[in-house]
């Protein structure tokens, strides 16, 4: 049995992630008390119509219950269950923007004064050990609904949940860093197309930019020592058992070198068989 535990904080998006987890056959429960977790598993495990694939919603809406999950969590993998923990993320300023907009009330409010600022500092805390255990973590701050729902796709759908899977990311720094990055490469010592008439208004897909920032020797000598970086750390990161690895490539922007040098990088990772996905976060800005 696949079990998926979604987890994070309130308005990152844990309730479209849950949308698009149903839609691809997982039998979904929300909002269960962390207490009633290794039963609610033993319970699936043991059913004669057992169903193959549950997603459970835990989260900061049961209040001091929730520390309540990593002792469910110990006892569960004590008992041989296995899980996975999807953990949504996102910035301060973009959650209280959210709940600017939904005026939805923040399940912490109450207790923080009605600041919904404060009720997301109390919940980010509560949640901590949560995100540190985490095997998927998503930042929602830049993704629209769509895109969420595809990065969902890419992780749970057909055999992306079995085995590790790698995440190429570009972004720019003037846009926030990436917070789910687990490695981060700067490029913006290599040559910005940038500054180049005919160029600045294409991407890193297209062929003259491509061309322009990897025919340079620079560029060449970044590329060698890069993947002979990541394909040592590669093996280190399975043996530990991670599930994802995210490997974020950013420039200024997010629309030259690091689109073409984290399209490159994907296709050298597919090339040695790992699995991998690609997401240019900042492309269209």
């Amino acid at each position: 049995m696949e079990f998926v535990i979604v987890t994070g904080l309130s308005g990152a998006g844990k309730s479209r992630a849950v949308d698009a987890l149903e839609d691809m056959g997982f039998y979904c429960v929300d909002n269960m008390p962390p207490k009633l977790l290794s039963k609610f598993a033993e319970l699936c495990l043991q059913s004669q119509d057992r169903q193959p694939r549950v997603a459970i919603v835990i989260d900061s809406r049961g209040g001091p219950q929730f520390r309540d999950l990593f002792e469910e969590l110990d006892s569960l993998k004590a008992q041989g269950g296995d899980y996975k923990l999807l953990f949504l993320e996102c910035g301060d300023q973009e959650l209280a923007r959210r709940y600017k907009e939904t005026r939805r009330k923040h399940p912490l409010a109450a207790e923080n004064g009605g600041s919904v600022v404060k009720a997301i500092q109390a919940e980010r805390a509560l949640l901590m050990p949560a995100r540190l255990r985490a095997d998927y973590l998503i930042d929602t701050s830049h993704l629209s609904s769509a895109q969420l729902r595809e990065r969902i796709a890419q992780l749970f759908l057909s055999d992306a949940a079995g085995g590790m899977m790698v995440q190429c990311m570009s972004f720019g720094f003037k846009y926030g860093y990436p917070a789910e990055a687990d490695l981060v490469m700067d490029v913006r010592c290599l040559p910005n197309p940038y500054y180049v008439d005919g160029l600045r208004e294409k991407t890193g897909l297209d062929a003259e930019v491509r061309e322009y920032v990897l025919d340079r020797e620079v560029t060449r000598g970044f590329q060698k020592r890069l993947y002979d970086l990541i394909d040592y750390l590669l093996p280190l990161y399975r043996d530990e058992g991670k599930s994802q690895l995210v490997i974020a490539v950013g420039c200024t922007g997010g629309r030259h070198r690091s689109v073409t040098l984290t399209e490159e990088l994907a296709k050298h990772l597919a090339a040695g068989g790992q699995k991998v996905m690609v997401n240019h976060r900042d492309i269209g800005k």
